[in-house]
């Protein structure tokens, strides 16, 4: 077992990872920026760091300044969370060159599953069902134009080494497909320093499903259901949910089993997960995010299996210690991601948090490392908090949060929590009939 581990990372995902590492006897190390001095985990770690100024790119993405701390504290690996560098394989890569342990995947897989052309092509090795697409990259719009005719109008222009919404153009037809495929490729060069777009056929209504799967060192697979990720907001997720309101337990099994399937096929190990979009019954491979997610809560909540301890324990080349019939799935949970941002206009509202109160009772749960007198920077990602419900029926869970989301309490600075109020209330999300659109349609309503 590791006796430290540095945090690469920062806000409610570096203290999750503290929290994990404290109850398996491991010491922590924090790195943070000069902005973050005052953060709770930088609090509570046994040591901590300053890595550079206030932008990310001076700090937490700073390798070499995160490398430095790792050797100068005696650090034995490095947990990178999500975001940030957590599926940088260069970075991977130094940290194994200095002989620490990268806590995630090996630094071929997270390039091989970062590159999206390279994740298709590698997942119709591995018997993933795919949407209908362009074998590669596309290069010019001659071919483009090609390809529409081929796959069928709607299609989508994708960036390879996109991500968030960025370098993704729907063309209707081919009178779009020009100017798709030109902003597409412009966005994409300008977000990733990488052009390179393919295409998809653009599916009309589908719903956002991703399996999480679990896999160690020595060939052994499992999978812990899936999250319906589908509520988003630019391509953004706002809410995730497990088990879907959308599948029933013979299609849960059936893509759990082909998702462990691919994974031992292709040698995966670490905590990941398989994206997918779905549609009139049918998967469609979407991407695989090879790190720990931030919806990751909800998994733990209707399993009981802590994920970040796991994502630990196999990095130490552990053995899981259990197969798939042994993982039990019960009851359901929500997870809404609450930022520091207006409701309606969605500008970020950075600034002091004068008031703090986080509910509580039976199954509900608060991932955050804010506070009272925290003053929340304009720098980073506005998420403050994570408010996660479980309850024994769907029914239970949304009378839960809504009575969690009335006791939350968080003043100085605008938030998210009436936009929650209003979706869990809503009759369409109540029956659970909504898709990857749903949200953006209801805010536009007036």
């Amino acid at each position: 077992m590791f006796e430290k581990v540095l945090i690469a990372n920062r806000g409610e995902i570096a203290l999750r990872i503290h929290r994990a590492c404290r109850e398996m006897g491991i010491k922590t190390v924090a790195v943070h920026s000069t902005i973050d001095a005052h953060a709770m985990h930088v609090k509570l770690a046994d040591e901590a760091v300053c890595i550079g100024p206030a932008p990310a790119r001076d700090s937490y993405l700073n390798k070499a300044a995160i490398i430095s701390a790792a050797v100068l504290t005696g650090a034995d690996a490095i947990h990178p969370g999500y975001g940030f560098l957590s599926e940088n394989a260069d970075f991977a890569e130094m940290v194994e060159a200095h002989g620490l342990t990268w806590i995630g995947p090996s630094p071929k897989m997270i390039r091989l599953m970062g590159d999206k052309v390279t994740a298709k092509r590698m997942a119709i090795e591995a018997g993933l069902p795919v949407i209908p697409g362009s074998d590669g990259a596309v290069d010019t719009l001659a071919d483009a134009l090609a390809w529409g005719e081929k796959i069928g109008y709607p299609v989508i222009v994708k960036a390879s080494a996109g991500g968030g919404g960025k370098g993704m153009k729907v063309a209707h037809d081919a009178a779009e497909m020009e100017s798709a495929f030109t902003l597409a490729k412009k966005e994409a060069g300008s977000a990733f320093a990488n052009d390179m777009v393919y295409i998809e056929k653009y599916l009309q209504n589908p719903r956002h499903i991703e399996i999480q799967i679990l896999a160690d060192t020595h060939g052994h697979v499992v999978h812990l259901g899936e999250r319906d990720c589908s509520l988003q907001r630019r391509h953004q997720k706002v809410l995730e949910e497990s088990p879907s309101p959308a599948l029933n337990a013979e299609q849960r099994d059936k893509i759990g089993a082909v998702v462990v399937h691919a994974m031992e096929k292709i040698g995966y190990s670490s905590l990941g997960t398989v994206e997918f979009l779905y549609e009139n019954g049918a998967f469609y491979f979407l991407e695989m995010n090879t790190r720990v997610q931030v919806e990751h809560p909800v998994t733990e909540m209707v399993t009981g299996i802590d994920l970040v301890r796991e994502q630990i324990r196999v990095a130490t080349g552990a053995e899981l210690g259990y197969a798939q019939d042994d993982i039990n799935f019960s009851g359901y949970a929500i997870e809404c991601r609450i930022n520091a941002e207006n409701a309606k206009t969605f500008i970020p509202c950075p600034g002091k948090i004068t008031d703090w109160h986080v509910p509580g009772g039976l199954d509900v749960r608060v991932d955050s490392g804010m506070y009272a007198g925290y003053v929340v920077p304009p720098s980073y990602d506005s998420l403050v908090a994570k408010l996660i419900v479980r309850g024994k029926t769907r029914n239970a869970v949304l009378m839960r949060l809504r009575r969690a989301l009335e006791e939350f309490v968080i003043e100085g600075i605008d938030t998210t929590i009436p936009l929650h109020q209003d979706i869990i209330a809503n009759p369409d999300f109540i029956d659970g009939q909504y898709n990857i659109h749903w949200l953006e349609r209801f805010l536009e309503k007036p």
